[in-house]
């Protein structure tokens, strides 16, 4: 496929917050561009203008949805294809639905890739609608088996386009040098990721390896909550709240981490954990969702159910405490990790763009 030159108008979040699907459409626009296609870039939680509007919930939502409308229609006739990066609950409705919709009416081709763990209870609720909506455009792609089967549950078909990471940024390191034990834990601060029963954890391995440290990478609104629990637990003087970082801040963190735990309740795909794999950290992790697809445990990761933080903390533990097991996890997930770099993830992205544009052009008529 040539890039050169090829119009595409890249529908969806953007950092803050930092990780998922925000980060993953700020590298592909920036992968895009270095293969010369031309991206226009439509921004689906851009600051609130003007700023004090913020607080009121029905005229931000409209003071944001009348100017991203009249966005989308004027890149839809500008563009050669939309690819609109979607999720779960008010998100589609909004922002993806709308640009789908957008894209049919001005007869731009439209690929959708859809982001997320919570798949499974969204079409619960809405999957004929969600379907209908997908009837205009022409192809679905998700990151993982794990959402291809949800959605196939669905009677919705989609192909796999893994997520994308940046391995010249994320790279894997020498073993331990270090006697006191780095934790990190790389997720928002979100119920979705249950940051609680992490800090249970780490207050366990503390009794083992008091030296231990904890670094909670990503910000959200339970921070006060969070912080009054690690003072509960006795582990206030061990935690960082790092706050929102940089990809560049997250890379610098995970070069000195030794362990990262992943506590999520519900997960597709974290890219987190893919950097994780990428950093040469071994990875502790919830066995929900499509963690199971993306680590194989005792090989890449050790899995626990959700929500054990007993079981959590024994696991870390044990790669923690066993050099011979963190390195044989680390190294199988190096090599794992591959197939979500660049050059692999572009020939999917390819196929997928030229099948469906190739199928535009077979529908125009002939001059």
């Amino acid at each position: 496929m040539n890039w050169r030159g090829l119009r595409i108008a890249l529908i969806g979040p953007l950092p803050p917050p930092a990780g998922g699907m925000g980060d993953q459409m700020l590298q592909l626009s920036e992968l895009m561009r270095r293969e010369g296609a031309e991206v226009t870039v439509l921004q689906t939680n851009g600051p609130y203008r003007p700023p004090w509007i913020a607080p009121v919930r029905g005229v931000r939502a409209a003071a944001r949805f009348v100017p991203y409308v009249a966005a989308l229609w004027r890149a839809a006739g500008s563009v050669e294809l939309f690819h609109v990066l979607a999720s779960s609950g008010w998100s589609w409705h909004l922002f993806a639905a709308p640009a789908i919709l957008m894209a049919r009416i001005r007869a731009t081709p439209c690929v959708v890739s859809y982001h997320g763990g919570e798949a499974g209870a969204f079409l619960a609720r809405s999957a004929r609608l969600v379907a209908s909506t997908l009837r205009n455009a022409q192809a679905l792609t998700v990151p993982s088996g794990f959402l291809q089967q949800v959605f196939g549950r669905f009677a919705i078909d989609s192909r796999i386009v893994p997520n994308v990471v940046d391995l010249t940024l994320f790279n894997a390191k020498p073993g331990r040098t270090s006697k006191a034990p780095h934790v990190v834990v790389p997720r928002n601060l979100e119920s979705i990721y249950d940051i609680p029963t992490a800090l249970r954890a780490f207050a366990v391995v503390r009794q083992r390896l008091p030296s231990a440290t904890l670094s909670v990478a990503g910000s959200g609104s339970e921070l006060v909550s969070l912080r009054g629990l690690t003072e509960a637990l006795g582990i206030g003087s061990a935690v960082t709240f790092t706050g929102r970082i940089s990809r560049e801040q997250m890379a610098a963190l995970l070069a000195a981490a030794d362990l990262v735990l992943n506590p999520s309740t519900a997960d597709n795909m974290p890219i987190s954990i893919l950097e994780a794999m990428a950093s040469g950290v071994p990875v502790v992790s919830t066995s929900v969702g499509g963690i199971p697809y993306l680590l194989d445990h005792g090989r890449t990761a050790l899995l626990v159910e959700s929500g054990d933080a007993i079981a959590m903390a024994n696991a870390a533990l044990r790669v923690l405490q066993d050099e011979l097991l963190a390195a044989r996890m680390t190294e199988a997930a190096r090599i794992e990790v591959q197939q979500y770099s660049w050059p692999h993830v572009r020939v999917a992205l390819e196929e997928v763009y030229e099948d469906v544009l190739r199928s535009e052009r077979a529908r125009q008529p002939a001059v």
